[in-house]
């Protein structure tokens, strides 16, 4: 697989570029390094989405974990914010999900969170690698009682979805009708239980995992299923989350689109006029809509924004105590309540708003105005995606584009952390300009590179 971490953990398609071997060695690995300092043995929580390559990735995972003396605990299928969460609850040595998000069903993934809950910074996982790959052999192996086990943690979801109605703090949705798309992945049982147990009136769609359905035209990524149900059924809240549950995206009654720059603007104006958004700062990203920071220069609101990744977001928010950020993509990191993305948490969080103050999410969603922006992936392979920057060709018309839209828009170009494409984003006032101009390039690059 040549290097191992992306943006968000390991990924590749399963058995054939993410195999059990590396599943082990990354158990192995990764144990070691969570764990060197500790003085007891390593117990470790690990959970996963519904794909069918995960029980194959967890025995391997576990079993490189158990040969480091971990006693591994495993929770089945949970969003990956429940490991984040549960992991500190559970006073945990160390996290691991087993999945690859928003991705088709052959790919999947693997990611780590510390005891703490957070996702690791860059240095870890490069220490990780190096050892996967320079000193694999030298880790100990204890033997006879010092040698690991595996335990089923039946309780976790409960535990989990205790912790999101918690979130609430006594409040109820009774009246709000909420429809939910489920992606077919890690919240199909999270969610709908929930947000009945809150009162809501619920509709469920994409509930029933078989394997390899996880995202298949469905989802966050996938959400005309959705938006059609909500403008057939008088729905007052659609919800999309992603295959393994850190991101949400919305629609509102009228089937209207909201994004995660939107979300965002909603809880922060809504968290400011609480008194609740530290430094009246919000974390986006360099992907974030510019309308996001226009809104934030009118309404008083700082943006900061940080490199693509959830993780990046969250740096940023605890290096300088902000309590909210996210992406356009639907990872919202709201920090009172949990250590990455939650994609309940955000639908549940909205929910409230708009039970609290009797406004739809239409009437909500009036803080910024979005300028039209493009985004087209040029697929090009894994170890080409860095190629863009010593083409002249390419070079060249970026250059010509970013001068064409310096005035009222923008460029930008970005190798993906977690797929084989390069994604070519262009911001402006034409949206049939802005389609053109963003197809050509990614052609261009797509032909240049392949």
């Amino acid at each position: 697989m040549g290097k191992l971490f992306g943006t968000d953990g390991v990924r590749g398609h399963a058995n054939t570029e993410l195999t059990p071997e590396i599943a082990f060695n990354l158990g192995r690995a990764g144990t070691y390094v969570l764990t060197k300092e500790n003085h007891h043995a390593p117990r470790i929580l690990i959970g996963m989405d519904t794909r069918i390559s995960c029980d194959m990735l967890e025995s391997a995972l576990a079993a490189g974990m158990c040969s480091l003396g971990a006693t591994v605990y495993c929770a089945g299928i949970i969003p990956t914010p429940g490991i984040a969460y549960l992991v500190r609850k559970y006073n945990f040595d160390a996290g691991v999900v087993i999945s690859a998000s928003h991705n088709p069903f052959e790919d999947n993934g693997i990611k780590f969170f510390n005891s703490e809950g957070y996702k690791l910074p860059d240095q870890l996982e490069n220490e990780i690698e190096d050892i996967i790959f320079n000193s694999l052999d030298k880790l100990p192996r204890p033997s006879g009682a010092l040698v690991g086990a595996k335990i089923l943690r039946e309780e976790a979801l409960d535990d989990y979805i205790d912790f999101l109605e918690s979130t609430l703090k006594g409040e109820k949705l009774t009246g709000l009708t909420v429809v939910m798309d489920c992606a077919n992945g890690a919240t199909y049982e999270a969610a709908p239980v929930v947000f009945d147990r809150l009162g809501a009136s619920i509709s469920i769609l994409h509930n029933e995992p078989d394997g390899v359905n996880i995202n298949l035209n469905c989802g966050s990524t996938h959400m005309e299923s959705l938006i059609e149900y909500v403008k057939e059924n008088k729905v007052d809240l659609g919800m999309a989350f992603d295959g393994d549950g850190d991101r949400c995206l919305l629609c509102d009654a009228e089937g209207n689109f909201i994004d995660g720059d939107e979300v965002l603007s909603i809880l922060g104006n809504y968290m400011k006029e609480e008194g609740t958004l530290s430094n009246d700062t919000i974390v986006g990203t360099v992907m974030s809509n510019l309308g996001l920071f226009i809104m934030g220069e009118k309404l008083g609101i700082n943006i900061e924004k940080t490199a693509v990744g959830d993780r990046y977001v969250l740096e940023k928010m605890i290096e300088h105590g902000y309590s909210l950020g996210g992406e356009q993509s639907g990872h919202i990191v709201i920090l009172e309540h949990n250590t990455t993305g939650d994609g309940i948490v955000t639908a549940l969080q909205i929910a409230a708003i708009m039970k609290k103050t009797g406004k739809s999410l239409k009437e909500l969603n009036t803080f910024m105005k979005k300028l039209p922006q493009i985004t087209v992936n040029a697929r090009v392979g894994n170890d080409k995606k860095s190629g863009y920057k010593d083409n002249l060709k390419i070079n060249d018309a970026i250059n010509g584009l970013s001068e064409k839209y310096k005035s009222n828009g923008r460029v930008l170009i970005r190798p993906s952390g977690t797929e084989p494409v390069i994604r070519v984003m262009i911001e402006g006032e034409n949206i049939e300009e802005l389609t053109k101009d963003a197809h050509h390039l990614a052609e261009l690059i797509q032909s240049e590179l392949n």
